[in-house]
């Protein structure tokens, strides 16, 4: 029996499913949230919901309306506000966003965080977050998808970036390389070919080690492990600092 089905019949926006939660402890709320898209005739909108033992939950319903998605909710509040990252979708390419909230439900203060690039890059279609951000000393370590596509269709592979503690939407540092890439038959064979997708990551009792958990080829769920400070170490050597978003 599914975790958290849809509920179509109260929540109309999850009339054709839900998909790619993100869950984010919020200490001061004692609960998980759960940021998760939601599909109706309209599109893909972004859904919230807590809990606090994965058996019940509180939904708050759309809160990004439709083409959104691939949203996470950070952990604690920037400056009194809840900040939310999310990816709507304008057109040909599609970009990250951070927004901001007093309550959880009505959100503002938008502002541009991670532009798909221009031109043969391997992210110049469309960027995304995988997990939710990381919070580590030097800034949150985002891992997010990029997508390229060509005469052979799209891939999916990972990247890297650095935001400020204190003001997210600000990138400090992208990586020009990615991180990860459909290598292994599982991930290039599927019923999307090349497509890595992770929506999830857990840290281990060190605080360094990573496991990422993501969608190979939308067929199979698999596993990566990896090092924070590696990957941290990793952008600094690789990464450069991006202009300043333009809109």
């Amino acid at each position: 029996m599914p975790t958290l089905p849809a509920q179509p019949e109260q929540f109309p926006e999850e009339i054709w499913g839900i998909e790619d939660p993100r869950i984010t402890y919020v200490p001061e709320l004692a609960q998980y949230a759960v940021v998760y898209t939601a599909y109706a005739r309209g599109g893909a909108c972004v859904a919230l919901a807590l809990t606090e033992d994965f058996h019940h939950f509180k939904r708050l319903g759309a809160i990004m309306q439709p083409e959104d998605k691939d949203a996470a909710l950070l952990p604690r509040r920037i400056h009194g506000r809840w900040a939310l990252v999310h990816r709507p979708v304008s057109g040909a390419t599609a970009h990250m966003w951070m927004s901001y909230s007093d309550d959880l439900r009505n959100w503002g203060g938008h502002r541009l965080m991670l532009e798909a690039r221009l031109g043969g890059w391997w992210d110049a279609d469309r960027v995304g977050l995988t997990c939710p951000l990381i919070e580590t000393p030097e800034g949150w370590l985002a891992i997010y998808h990029g997508v390229k596509r060509n005469a052979a269709g799209a891939i999916y592979r990972l990247g890297l970036a650095l935001f400020d503690l204190d003001a997210p939407e600000r990138c400090l540092l992208r990586g020009d390389p990615w991180v990860m890439s459909p290598d292994a038959p599982y991930e290039r064979h599927g019923d999307v070919d090349n497509v890595i997708f992770p929506c999830g990551s857990t840290l281990a009792a060190d605080g360094d080690t990573l496991r990422l958990y993501y969608g190979a080829a939308d067929t199979c769920i698999a596993l990566a492990t990896g090092s924070v400070r590696s990957l941290i170490e990793w952008l600094e050597r690789n990464g450069t600092r991006p202009a300043t978003p333009s809109w």
